[in-house]
């Protein structure tokens, strides 16, 4: 190897480390869910889930502007944005959801999931994720209006008979 030739090989290694370590750091702060972790991972947390297939173009397109939204999010403690994998271990929470193409986007109460129909640039994705709220938690009133609040006092008066 001559002279020039170690000058160029000791200019691109350092920046080889810094693209790994960047990799490695991205991969680290993505939260993949599956059926086993669900629970844990959305009690008490509004979610924006993507699921999606390793094989799926649209999938592969739109990963950088998920992977900058999970990481714009992973301080949240009323916000849970993830990814959910339906080849592999997330398969079952997928179709327990109803996944029928890949990537299927979903948002809200995690027990009551609804569709997103956005765009998929982050500036966008962002920009929704940000209207997402908490939900109201009957049984303590955590993150619940004032108008939540009376109609919750107003039914805890009922009877389970006029409630029918």
């Amino acid at each position: 190897m001559n002279k020039q030739s170690k000058s160029i090989s000791f200019r691109i290694l350092p920046k080889m480390k810094t693209f790994i370590l960047t990799v490695l750091i991205a991969s680290a702060s993505a939260i993949e869910l599956t059926q086993d972790t669900w629970e844990d991972k959305t009690a008490g947390k509004t979610v924006f889930v993507k699921f999606f297939a390793p094989w799926c173009g649209h999938c592969k397109r739109m990963k950088p502007a998920w992977d900058s939204l999970m990481e714009d999010f992973e301080e949240s403690d009323s916000i849970l944005v993830a990814d959910v994998d339906c080849i592999e271990d997330g398969k079952s929470l997928c179709e327990k959801v109803g996944v029928k193409g890949f990537p299927t986007i979903k948002y809200g109460n995690p027990d009551d999931l609804q569709d997103y129909q956005g765009s998929r640039e982050h500036s966008e994705l962002l920009k929704f994720a940000e209207t997402l709220k908490p939900g109201c938690v009957v049984d303590t009133l955590e993150n619940c209006s004032e108008e939540d609040k009376d109609i919750i006092e107003d039914l805890k008066e009922k009877s389970v008979e006029a409630l029918r």
